[in-house]
C-alpha cells in the first residue's frame, strides 16, 4: 500500500434513499480509505440529503468498535478514540452530537500493515499483516503475536499469505481469510487471481480454497459470508464442505463488508495500481469499475448506494456506528483537539 497526497477535492453522488435508510436503520457508517487518506462518517441530515464527516490520518486501514472506543489502524500506529462526552463551543453553546470521538491514545506498532481489527472480550485483536500474524497491543513492545496460520513457521516482516481478515462472533475469532497458503516472502503474489484462502481458527484448518483475493470474512445469524474481492462478488462460505454461494456482483474490487439489519454494506474500489490488483478476474467482467459503498438488502437484493466520483478511488474498511445519527470526530489536523479534554466525574463531598 503506497504512500500518496491527501487529494484536494472529494466528490460524490448517492441513490435518493440512501439518507433515510441510514435514518430508518438509526446508524451512521465510518469508513477509511488509505489511498485518500481520510476517515469518514456518512450520517443522514434533517433536509433528507447526506452528510460526510472527513479527518485525515496517514494511511488510514481496519477499524474497530468496542465499548464506549474506537480503534483505527493507521500507518505505523493503532489509534484508539474516546467518546468525548458533550461538546460546547468556545461560547458554550452545546454542539449537537450524539457520539463525538476523539483521539486518547496512540500505540506505535511501526508498519505492521494491519489491517483489520476487533475488541474481543475488551481486548483489541489485530490482523498483522506483514507478520503473518494476529497480534494485541502491548505495552512493552511493538505488539505482542498470539497466533500464525501452520504453514507459516517464522515471524518474519515478510507478507508470506497476506493474512487479512477475521469473523468473530460473541464467542471470539471463528475464521480468517489470506491470499496464499505461502511461507515464503511474498508467497502469495504469483497465485493472487485464485489463491485465496479461508481457514478455521484456531486450529487454521483451510476450509476453502480458490478464492480470488478475499477479504472481510463475516459471520451474520450464523451464516458465514465474505468478499471474493478480485471475482467482485459478495458470497457465502459453506464451513462444512467449503461450497460457495455468490450472493451479489459489482463492478469493481471488494473490501469493507458489514451488516446492519437486512442489510450489507459493500465497499467497492477501482483498479489503480497492478502489482498488487491486475490480471484478477474481474478485469475480464466489466469495462469501468466504480468506486462506491453498496447498501444491499439481504432478502430482495435492491441496492442503494454512494458512489465517489472525484478524490477516492479505493476503500478500505466499513463500520456500523449503531444509533447514532449525528456523529463527530476530532481530528489531528485541527486547532480543536488542543481544547478538548475528557474528565472522570466529579468527586461528591
Amino acid at each position: 500500500m503506497s504512500q500518496e497526497p491527501a487529494p484536494s477535492a472529494i466528490e460524490y453522488v448517492h441513490s435518493t434513499n440512501f439518507p433515510e435508510l441510514l435514518r430508518s436503520l438509526n446508524i451512521s457508517l465510518a469508513v477509511t480509505t488509505y489511498q485518500a487518506q481520510r476517515l469518514l462518517a456518512f450520517s443522514p441530515q434533517e433536509t433528507g440529503k447526506l452528510f460526510m464527516l472527513m479527518r485525515v490520518f496517514e494511511r488510514p486501514t481496519g477499524l474497530a468498535i468496542g465499548e464506549n472506543q474506537m480503534a483505527m489502524c493507521a500507518n505505523n500506529a493503532i489509534w484508539l478514540f474516546v467518546p468525548a462526552g458533550e461538546l460546547r463551543d468556545l461560547e458554550g453553546n452545546l454542539q449537537p452530537y450524539d457520539l463525538c470521538l476523539t483521539p486518547h491514545k496512540a500505540y506505535i506498532t511501526g508498519d505492521i500493515s494491519a489491517h483489520e481489527m476487533a475488541f474481543i472480550h475488551g481486548q483489541l485483536h489485530i490482523v498483522n499483516t506483514r507478520f503473518s500474524c494476529l497480534c494485541t497491543l502491548d505495552e512493552k513492545y511493538s505488539f505482542r503475536p498470539i497466533w500464525r496460520p501452520p504453514f507459516v513457521t517464522d515471524l518474519m516482516p515478510e507478507d508470506r499469505c497476506h493474512l487479512n481478515g477475521m469473523a468473530i462472533d460473541s464467542s471470539g475469532i471463528r475464521y480468517l481469510t489470506a491470499l496464499g497458503e505461502s511461507n515464503s516472502k511474498d508467497g502469495w503474489r504469483p497465485n493472487k487471481a485464485s489463491g485465496g484462502i479461508l481457514m478455521r481458527y484456531p486450529d487454521g484448518q483451510i476450509i476453502a480454497r480458490n478464492l480470488s483475493m478475499p477479504h472481510s470474512p463475516r459471520l451474520r445469524n450464523g451464516q458465514l459470508f465474505l468478499l471474493d474481492s478480485g471475482r467482485g462478488e459478495l458470497v457465502t462460505i459453506n464451513p462444512a464442505n467449503g461450497e460457495k454461494q455468490t450472493i451479489a456482483k459489482f463492478p469493481g474490487f471488494l473490501r469493507g463488508l458489514a451488516f446492519h439489519g437486512d442489510y450489507a454494506f459493500v465497499g467497492v474500489c477501482k483498479i489503480r495500481e497492478k502489482r498488487t490488483f491486475g490480471n484478477l478476474p474481474i478485469e475480464s467482467m466489466y469495462d469501468k469499475f466504480e468506486c462506491a459503498i453498496h447498501a444491499v438488502n439481504l432478502r430482495d437484493g435492491s441496492h442503494s448506494f454512494i458512489q465517489f466520483t472525484r478524490g477516492i478511488e479505493e476503500l478500505f474498511d466499513i463500520q456500523i456506528l449503531a444509533g447514532v445519527q449525528k456523529p463527530h470526530v476530532i481530528g489531528m489536523e485541527e486547532l480543536t483537539v488542543d481544547g478538548v479534554f475528557v474528565l472522570p466525574p466529579a468527586e461528591s463531598n
